[in-house]
């Protein structure tokens, strides 16, 4: 059996550490601010999440690009150089040209190398929701030694049952991207009203309730929670857009309910959270149903 690598790219939200640990190989998306176009890496050696929430709750504009062919078909290359096969997952197709970019430069190699396989999935996730794909896949990788057909294989099956639930802070961040109307935003702004977005079945963002105010829309988040998850002792993560206190405020009314597991906490990194803007709080677990 040949070996072969996992590759992804950075809207995995998955940091540097956890990215050594299970052993992926992940391509960078890049955004530009302020004049500066800078490579979104685990890292965070361009720009921190931080650093970058600041700039855009001060007002900086931002705009960001997928990862190319070029760029995958260089990473791939060198691993099928080596004589490894290849399974790439990555961010979703409704959001990204990531996954049509991956799927060009892998036909592009199976010519020139027939004896290998290089696999691409499409998550239909983003940010943790993606990383946890990746989490889930690896740990059965491990586990059962599974052949590269064989992981495809499980991680397809377990797609349709990755939640993907948030909130926004600011409706304008959505205006920008075609999510809501230009008077939706201004009157939601002025009413405190807080959409709650999820990830649907074909990996598009789309609105199910507004509720008004912080705490009633963290607590539909915890419900959505006590409904759908499959398992309370099972791992789930919470990204945020510089929001610890939510996120904190969360995850205290989902042990409420119930949840005992671990929780994977981290910042969004700047490609995805350019777009859901500063304020943002994402829960991510395996449910019933997306």
């Amino acid at each position: 059996m040949r070996d072969y690598i996992i590759m992804t790219d950075s809207c995995c939200d998955l940091s540097q550490q956890e990215v050594e640990e299970l052993d992926l190989t992940v391509l960078p998306l890049s955004f530009t601010i302020e004049g500066k176009t800078l490579l979104n890496t685990p890292d965070h050696a361009d720009m921190s999440p931080e650093e970058f929430f600041a700039k855009i709750a001060a007002g900086a504009d931002c705009t960001t690009a997928a990862a190319n062919v070029g760029q995958f078909t260089d990473a791939m290359e060198k691993a099928l150089q080596e004589g490894k096969d290849i399974l790439c997952v990555c961010f979703s197709s409704a959001l990204s040209t990531t996954y049509q970019s991956a799927c060009i430069a892998a036909e592009d190699l199976r010519e020139k190398y027939p004896e290998a396989k290089i696999l691409v999935i499409d998550s239909l996730s983003a940010s943790r929701g993606q990383g946890m794909l990746l989490y889930r896949a690896v740990r059965e990788r491990r586990e059962k030694n599974l052949t590269i057909d064989e992981l495809d294989a499980y991680v397809r099956s377990i797609i349709q049952s990755q939640c993907h639930w948030f909130i926004v802070d600011d409706l304008n961040h959505l205006k920008r991207g075609g999510r809501v109307s230009a008077t939706a935003a201004l009157v939601g702004t002025m009413l405190g009203i807080k959409p709650i977005l999820r990830g649907d079945e074909t990996g598009h963002i789309v609105s199910c309730g507004k509720v008004r105010g912080n705490k009633k829309a963290y607590a539909e988040l915890a419900d959505y929670f006590d409904k759908r998850a499959l398992d309370k002792t099972a791992r789930i993560g919470i990204a945020h857009a510089d929001n610890r206190e939510g996120t904190d405020y969360l995850l205290g009314l989902l042990r409420e309910r119930g949840f005992t597991g671990e929780c994977l906490e981290v910042y969004y990194e700047p490609v995805t959270g350019a777009h859901v803007g500063p304020g943002t709080v994402a829960l991510f677990f395996y449910g019933t149903e997306k």
